[in-house]
């Protein structure tokens, strides 16, 4: 019986959302799971530096370190306010994690870990929120759509890989709105 509340961190909650979001948009299933792990992890890194979790990589003499350019190879696909890098593999478009396409069946799994029983029904009330918008309303409120529904966690370091509580009848009514 699906339960209403599901007690879940954030990163898989955005993995998932940002998986739905790309397939709405257009993105076969593959891709579309490698563009929520990449939305997610990039979304980490930057809480993270904020926080003081991650320090800045720097040169000598404490000046930021540049970004190493991307690959010839890579493209950059905007998604959830994040520019995502993804190359063109054999199995289609895949994000990549430092310049490795990253496997949808290991975000599959993730998922699947992360949400166990109550995988199906988070799912379906994310493409139901995700339908009930046109695709381009949909990349343009995609982020502000997730922070409405998103689990509560504490502030700061506290919050840091917490768990709080998926409400998934909120995720139903931001779809009927």
């Amino acid at each position: 019986m699906p339960k209403p509340e599901v007690l879940v961190n954030r990163a898989p909650v955005l993995t998932l959302w940002a998986a739905v979001v790309a397939e709405r948009l257009g993105h076969p299933q593959g891709t579309a799971l490698t563009l929520g792990k990449a939305v997610a992890g990039l979304n980490a890194q930057a809480k993270g530096r904020r926080l003081g979790i991650f320090e800045a990589s720097k040169e000598p003499g404490g000046a930021p370190k540049p970004k190493a350019p991307l690959p010839e190879e890579a493209e950059v696909l905007p998604l959830l306010g994040r520019a995502v890098p993804v190359i063109h593999t054999p199995q289609g478009i895949r994000a990549t994690l430092k310049d490795k396409p990253i496997d949808p069946e290991s975000v599959q799994r993730y998922l699947e870990q992360k949400f166990g029983d109550d995988l199906a029904q988070v799912r379906a009330a994310m493409q139901a929120l995700a339908k009930a918008y046109p695709p381009q309303d949909l990349a343009a409120r995609a982020f502000a759509l997730y922070e409405q529904f998103r689990p509560p966690v504490p502030e700061g370091q506290k919050g840091w890989g917490a768990k709080g509580v998926l409400d998934v009848n909120r995720i139903h009514a931001l779809a009927k709105r």
